[in-house]
């Protein structure tokens, strides 16, 4: 792993908005992304920035199983806010939360996934090491995949809702094995909450009881983390 130390936040958008800009240098075609509070600051400076996405292709790493794309706590609805709106994508794959038929839909975002390999996936850590929603005891091996959301994961995510009651007890979500397949991995992380969780990423073993903890195993990660979210490291 690379690490990057940030003072804040917004040097860290800074720091991920770089990360990507070297990536396009590189010629990568295909990105994951990511949704939370985590991410803004790197897309607030790449929509800042003059990185032209148009010829590029998206996959976002989860959706929230029962909302609308127009809901505003969809991560649809949160990626044309944030990023979309003003860096289109040649072409943007989501999970539709209203799939009929979920095993068809968890299929189709895997056959779309081994046709376009992801060059630089972008993630979070949760409290409890989750990344995308793969919750701590998920199998390394899952492609994606419906998930029942922890307590602690639907407490956090309240925040967005107007109460804790609103939010979704169930998401799809990329799978572990599909992460790893990425060629690259930006994670990032801000906050004195989030320090168990990138010590035990780091330095802890690597169990599915801890699923960032797989990233010990991946050969290009690069970690931007803040003093307070390094502060156990």
């Amino acid at each position: 792993m690379k690490f990057i130390f940030v003072d804040n936040p917004n040097e860290g958008g800074i720091k991920g908005a770089q990360v990507f800009k070297n990536a396009l240098a590189n010629n990568a075609k295909t990105f994951g992304l990511a949704t939370g509070s985590t991410p803004i600051s790197t897309y607030n400076e790449i929509t800042k920035s003059n990185l032209d996405f148009s010829n590029k292709i998206s996959f976002n790493l989860d959706e929230y199983i029962g909302l609308k794309p127009t809901n505003p706590q969809s991560y649809h609805f949160y990626m044309n806010k944030y990023l979309f709106s003003v860096k289109p994508f040649a072409q943007s794959y989501l999970l539709n939360g209203l799939a009929t038929s979920e095993e068809a839909e968890l299929a189709r975002y895997d056959r779309l996934l081994e046709k376009y390999p992801i060059d630089l996936q972008l993630l979070g850590i949760g409290k409890n090491g989750h990344i995308g929603f793969n919750e701590p005891g998920t199998p390394f091996d899952l492609t994606s995949h419906k998930v029942k959301l922890t307590e602690s994961t639907i407490k956090t995510n309240s925040r967005f809702f107007n109460n804790i009651n609103e939010v979704p007890k169930y998401a799809f979500s990329m799978g572990i094995r599909s992460i790893m397949s990425s060629k690259q991995i930006l994670l990032e992380a801000y906050g004195e909450n989030k320090a168990d969780a990138v010590a035990k990423m780091i330095n802890g073993p690597v169990t599915e009881q801890l699923p960032a903890s797989i990233l010990q195993t991946h050969q290009n990660v690069i970690v931007i983390v803040d003093e307070a979210a390094a502060s156990k490291i």
